[in-house]
């Protein structure tokens, strides 16, 4: 079903600079796409932290008035929890491995990707809301605006950003229009019955589980109108988690959504659901078997591995040119057919595996 690009992964973290000296990149993971000036454009997360000293590991933190401080802590500190590579635990508190930002690139080819002179690339997170970050952004371009909804990490949680711009020079940072815990949040770009509507994913806790929500809204900010419409499936490739990737595909049967799911061994795959033109709350078909899966080299080992996981597509016909991350490292290229994607869907509803 899928045709990964022959030459995977097409960016890596020698591909990108870190934004300050005594830096590195960790991480170059999930990107945004979209088209703008007649070139393929990727806003790619940048995940990165200070060159380490033996015997201690340090991260950075955005401080809520602006600039910045590293936290340093011995490796050998019984009070240090290094389980998970993307988090690091002391004395109570969660803190996160890495500081990421978003960043631009832009291609002639959708291969060959480079920073461009014109615009500025970087956007960091700003207040107290985005003190550990920002990540994961997604591009919708609706009524000649570009809308970047994204995830805002601090200490007080996570929830989703948004950020409008007509140019990539001058951004409206509107603020976190999803309160924590939320994320993975994509904007249809055209409106239904006289509304727009969102994808998202909240994290429950004991009651509920990571599942995909849609909601409704008059103006892009304020939302309501929230259903459920995508649970996990027990035993299945998505049985921990599901989440949104990038903008629905409008077809002639249906709007077609690429989605992530993870099993509880961490491991992400890609599927495919589609929903009604008119409702978008009424799912119609649900992939049986994943379109992608990790199974390259680079799919499989990485700062954390067996991942593979989309924010951002451009649509070319029948052709949907897939960007992804993988292993949390890289990022790669592959190609999907709308129709064989289409024909691969079971029938489904909303609690029921397909």
């Amino acid at each position: 079903m899928e045709n990964r690009f022959v030459d995977n992964p097409i960016l890596t973290t020698r591909d990108i600079q870190a934004s300050q000296p005594g830096f590195v990149v960790e991480c170059v993971l999930n990107p945004g796409v979209f088209n703008f000036k007649e070139k393929t454009w990727l806003l790619i997360r940048v995940a990165e932290r200070p060159v380490q000293n033996p015997g201690t590991i340090s991260f950075p933190v955005l401080l809520e008035g602006g600039g910045m401080k590293i936290l340093e802590f011995k490796i050998d500190d019984p009070d240090l929890d290094l389980s998970d590579s993307r988090m690091i635990g002391y004395k109570g508190k969660t803190y996160l491995s890495t500081l990421s930002h978003l960043r631009m690139v832009c291609s002639d080819d959708g291969i060959h990707f480079e920073e461009p002179d014109e615009v500025n690339t970087k956007i960091f997170g700003e207040g107290p809301l985005e003190t550990f970050g920002i990540e994961d952004a997604r591009v919708s371009l609706i009524e000649g605006i570009y809308n970047l909804t994204y995830t805002q990490v601090s200490g007080n949680g996570v929830g989703v950003g948004l950020m409008q711009t007509k140019d990539w020079k001058n951004f409206d940072r509107i603020g976190m229009i999803i309160p924590p815990h939320n994320k993975d949040c994509a904007l249809f770009e055209e409106k239904i019955n006289e509304k727009y509507y969102c994808f998202h994913r909240p994290s429950g806790i004991a009651l509920g589980g990571n599942f995909i929500w849609i909601a409704a809204s008059h103006d892009l900010i304020h939302w309501g109108e929230h259903q459920c419409i995508l649970q996990t499936r027990d035993g299945w490739w998505d049985s921990a988690r599901v989440g949104a990737g990038a903008a629905p595909i409008k077809t002639s049967k249906g709007w077609l959504e690429i989605y992530h799911g993870a099993d509880h061994n961490h491991r992400y795959a890609l599927g495919a659901i589609l929903l009604d033109l008119n409702d978008p709350s009424k799912v119609i078909a649900r992939s049986y078997h994943p379109i992608l899966e990790p199974t390259a080299p680079y799919e499989l080992k990485g700062f954390f591995g067996n991942v593979v996981f989309t924010n951002g597509h451009i649509v070319q016909g029948d052709e949907i040119i897939l960007y992804y991350g993988a292993s949390d490292e890289v990022i790669c290229r592959a190609s999907f057919s709308i129709e064989t994607i289409l024909s691969d869907l079971r029938e489904s509803n909303q609690n029921q595996a397909a």
